[in-house]
């Protein structure tokens, strides 16, 4: 059982860290990067990355924390290391916020801007304007809130840790 609640909350981690990961490099390097582009490359560029990282690669990491998140708080209650379990519970909060804030802001974006035309100079400045602060100032709420997460996630896995040799 133990061997279970460590691998739960190890693959958890990784999970968490990744998307942290994804949604910090967005915020300093791809953003950025775009927000030098004019607004036809930029809609553009946007409307690609939307539509190519809807993939396993992502949503394996993406969703499959969840369930961990649940199993290791499950498992924290019934079995060892029940000193992780405010950890656990609170990383849960986190990613489920940051998870609620992708689909219910950054997604919803997404799709309006895939469905913007950029057929002209003023229809895709204006897609850029509906897009690009609000979707820049979400991504920064949920690469913190992963963020977070993966740091709460640690400590709990530590915590997870010494509990070993206390039972």
């Amino acid at each position: 059982m133990r061997a279970l609640q460590t691998v739960t909350l190890l693959v958890a981690m990784l999970g968490a860290g990744l998307m942290a990961g994804l949604f910090a490099a967005f915020a300093y390097a791809v953003m950025p990067g775009l927000a030098r582009s004019a607004d036809r490359t930029f809609v553009q560029a946007m409307q690609n990355i939307n539509r190519a990282i809807i993939n396993g690669w992502f949503l394996l990491p993406f969703l499959l924390p969840i369930p961990l998140l649940l199993l290791a708080a499950v498992l924290a209650w019934n079995g060892h290391g029940r000193v992780a379990l405010p950890w656990i519970l609170a990383a849960l909060v986190l990613y489920l916020v940051g998870f609620f804030v992708t689909s219910g802001a950054n997604v919803p974006l997404n799709n309006a801007l895939d469905k913007a035309d950029t057929g002209g100079d003023d229809r895709a400045e204006a897609a850029r304007a509906a897009f690009e602060g609000r979707w820049v100032t979400w991504n920064l709420v949920r690469a913190f809130l992963h963020s977070a997460a993966f740091g709460v996630l640690a400590w709990a896995l530590f915590l997870h840790g010494t509990a070993a040799g206390t039972t």
